[in-house]
């Protein structure tokens, strides 16, 4: 069995939240079982142990990114600092006209808010009751 030195290497779907690739540990999980995640060109469960200078891949929306790993946080930090955390390499095979694509279709993409966000007030619910007729 291999030791595994914990200062130098951490979990794939915990490193995704901490460099917030991921909102939450348990998507970004999923996302690896759904085969979205690739860690060295090769397909990568959520319980793999990566390093610094690995590469990541993910798919996202029909999109391919690619990040190599600079460091490792073992805890939750700011988004300025997440940042740092990888160096996005996407960018670096595309064309200029490419990456103008690319950031149109990023924008034009509605994000699809909910009606009826949340659970109802309890205004709503007395409202709801009488239409019921309860």
């Amino acid at each position: 069995m291999k030791e595994i030195n914990n200062k130098d290497t951490q979990r794939l779907d915990k490193w995704l939240k901490i460099a917030r690739l991921y909102k939450t540990r348990s998507l970004a999980a999923d996302a690896c079982d759904g085969r979205l995640v690739k860690v060295n060109d090769r397909t990568a469960k959520s319980s793999k142990y990566i390093k610094a200078g690995d590469r990541i891949i993910i798919r996202k929306s029909g999109i391919y990114r690619s990040f190599k790993i600079l460091d490792i946080s073992h805890r939750s930090i700011s988004a300025k600092l997440a940042r740092e955390l990888y160096e996005e390499t996407t960018e670096d095979k595309l064309t200029p006209e490419q990456k103008e694509l690319v950031e149109l279709q990023r924008k034009s993409m509605p994000r699809q808010k909910s009606k009826y966000p949340g659970r109802p007030t309890k205004k709503d619910r007395r409202q709801i009751s009488k239409l019921k007729g309860f």
